[in-house]
């Protein structure tokens, strides 16, 4: 297992917590595009350079990769989205779509709209009820295969995805609408199911909820939502896949402006972002 930080001095190759400079035409784009992923990170780590302190200031280990993201994976989410749409008719097709053979899965973010590790995501400033999503995220190459994972917050508007299925767009897909990092993870093996992935949110400095799921829960096999997504899209630099969230906030809750998200994945680390 390496694990990959994105730095603003560029890339650095992590192993047993000894951080090295990747070599000079070593990049994302790269390791995305290889048709062996690990082998090529193995390679780039063997011809890496001396060690260097870890890094204080982190970027989203993201180049030219899209982000997409699936949905109701969780009997939690599936729940919660019946709910929020229930004048909408959520009981109907949210049932259906937990159940079927084929997920959902929806565009989610570009890097311009990612937010890095301890910048802003952010809550539209036209809804009224806002929830992060923390999500095991995959990294898929060039061909589909999963590689590596790290953590993604899947932002969300809940008041206006709820008001019409129509709307899911503008509801995940804005500036600030999602986070990824701090690192990726590069591996041949997947997390285990009981795996867990927290969240806690603070306001002011105090918790204000805190929840905890395990990657088990996930409804689907996991190379199945990658191979779903690769049907009928190519992607020449590779994609993230966000696979759905297990935590969902009280109905009472939403964000504020000045929040912090934390989202942690052992052993991705720590993902956190202050709310704008």
């Amino acid at each position: 297992m390496i694990r990959l930080h994105a730095t603003p001095g560029g890339l650095l190759l992590e192993q047993q917590d000894v951080f090295r400079p990747a070599p000079g035409d070593f990049s994302l784009d790269g390791l995305f595009r290889s048709a062996d992923p690990v082998a090529l990170a193995q390679a780039a780590l063997a011809a890496a350079g001396t060690p260097v302190p870890a890094p204080t200031h982190r970027l989203a280990p993201l180049q030219s990769q899209e982000i997409w993201a699936a949905g109701v994976t969780y009997l939690r989410s599936k729940s919660a989205r019946i709910a929020e749409s229930r004048d909408a008719g959520g009981g109907t097709f949210y049932d259906k779509v937990y159940d079927a053979d084929r997920p959902e899965l929806f565009f989610k973010a570009t890097p311009h709209r990612t937010a890095a590790p301890d910048a802003p995501v952010r809550i539209r400033a036209d809804a009224r009820w806002s929830v992060p999503e923390p999500e095991l995220t995959l990294a898929l190459n060039a061909d589909g295969r999963i590689f590596g994972y790290t953590i993604g917050n899947d932002m969300s508007s809940r008041d206006i995805e709820g008001e019409n299925p129509l709307y899911l767009p503008q509801a995940k897909v804005y500036d600030g609408c999602a986070a990824l990092g701090p690192c990726l993870v590069v591996t041949a093996d997947l997390p285990g199911p009981d795996t867990p992935i927290r969240l806690e949110i603070l306001r002011a400095g105090q918790t204000v909820f805190t929840g905890e799921t395990q990657i088990g829960r996930i409804r689907r096999p996991l190379p199945s939502l990658a191979d779903w997504l690769f049907r009928e899209n190519h992607f020449p630099a590779g994609a993230y896949l966000m696979t759905g969230t297990g935590i969902v906030p009280p109905d009472a809750f939403t964000l504020h402006s000045g929040d912090e998200v934390r989202i942690s994945l052992p052993p991705v680390g720590t993902l956190r972002n202050p709310v704008a």
